[in-house]
């Protein structure tokens, strides 16, 4: 019988574009197998001169490799979020060492939200909103269904969202860290 290595689990992240305001938040349990490993990670940081704002979910470590390489497109390609995501995208995709990391990110700018997964792909979200990790989906159908049933900032609907997916969602927690811009 083989060991398996224990699935990391560590988060929901969700982003939010309404009224010209973008706002992304995440939970911040981290999770290893059946036992929480902290219950106050930051996951989420603003990027590009304070004007993005960028989530993970996945494995800590290959996360932050992704994001400091985003950086380094975004300065790249002067600011250009779809530009910079889909030269990331490729990268991930092509590159020996990249390929391996296991995380995904969003990204949310007031006219942009993007996720940026692994294996290549780039989505921009019709409703712009855009969720990652464990509770995502939890906290997806809370977000649409505040958007189209309040008229709650882009904030608020991040942080009920996230209350929600907490609630749901046993990889989630209610340490919430909402940024805004």
């Amino acid at each position: 019988m083989g060991h398996e290595k224990p699935q990391i689990r560590s988060t929901t992240v969700i982003g939010v574009i309404r009224d010209g305001k973008a706002a992304l938040g995440s939970d911040g349990q981290m999770t290893l197998g059946n036992t929480v490993l902290k219950h106050s990670t930051r996951k989420i940081r603003r990027l590009y001169h304070g004007r993005l704002i960028a989530g993970f979910a996945g494995a800590t470590a290959d996360a932050v490799t992704l994001l400091d390489r985003f950086e380094e497109k975004l300065e790249a390609y002067s600011g250009r979020l779809e530009r910079a995501a889909v030269e990331l995208a490729r990268d991930w995709r092509t590159d020996k060492y990249l390929r391996r990391l296991e995380a995904m990110l969003a990204i949310v700018s007031p006219e942009k939200a993007l996720i940026i997964s692994g294996t290549g792909d780039v989505i921009e979200p019709e409703d712009g909103i855009v969720a990652i990790g464990s509770g995502s989906m939890f906290a997806l159908a809370a977000a649409r269904s505040l958007m189209k049933h309040t008229s709650l900032p882009a904030s608020e609907i991040v942080t009920e969202s996230l209350k929600i997916a907490a609630d749901i969602c046993i990889y989630t927690n209610d340490h919430i860290v909402v940024e805004t811009l």
